[in-house]
């Protein structure tokens, strides 16, 4: 069967679209019920939203929208999506050291998921939080000042 949202995210994208005169507008939030229903955005999804918000927005444009910022998952990721921030101003401050400790203590490169499923270590640009670092996202909380001391115990309150 064709994906649809969930209940919730269906009436979420409803009140979406009322919001919004100009429908290309919808196209972000849309994206982020998509993820919220299926753990990451797949074709099948973006074809789904493009259909969902109707002419004039074309599924190459969901798709523009989806692969320009990295907030969106591409492939599924684990249950604890570990983003460490490879910016100028974190990489300064030892982001590289920090990715590096998170993927030795978990077995796994940059851009891998664990075998279990249950995290996922991507380097990616800019978090927002440029005077804290180095800092980590995982999953929707911010981890500041990151040393590798503090990974071992940060994995420790994920177990």
């Amino acid at each position: 069967m064709a994906y649809q949202f969930s209940s919730q995210s269906e009436q979420r994208f409803q009140k979406l679209m009322s919001m919004f005169p100009d429908k290309r507008s919808v196209i972000l939030p849309a994206l982020f019920l998509l993820q919220k229903d299926k753990g990451h955005v797949d074709t099948e999804g973006m074809e789904y939203i493009a259909t969902k918000i109707g002419n004039p927005i074309a599924v190459s444009h969901v798709y523009g929208v989806a692969t320009f910022y990295t907030m969106y998952n591409k492939k599924p990721v684990g249950k604890y999506h570990i983003q460490i921030c490879g910016n100028i101003s974190c990489y300064i401050m030892g982001s590289d050291g920090i990715t590096k400790k998170f993927c030795d203590k978990l077995g796994i490169e940059k851009g891998e998921t664990t075998k279990d499923k249950k995290y996922t270590v991507e380097e990616v640009q800019c978090l927002g939080a440029c005077g804290y670092g180095p800092m980590a996202q995982i999953n929707d909380k911010y981890y500041e000042f990151l040393t590798p001391e503090k990974v071992e115990e940060l994995l420790k309150t994920l177990e």
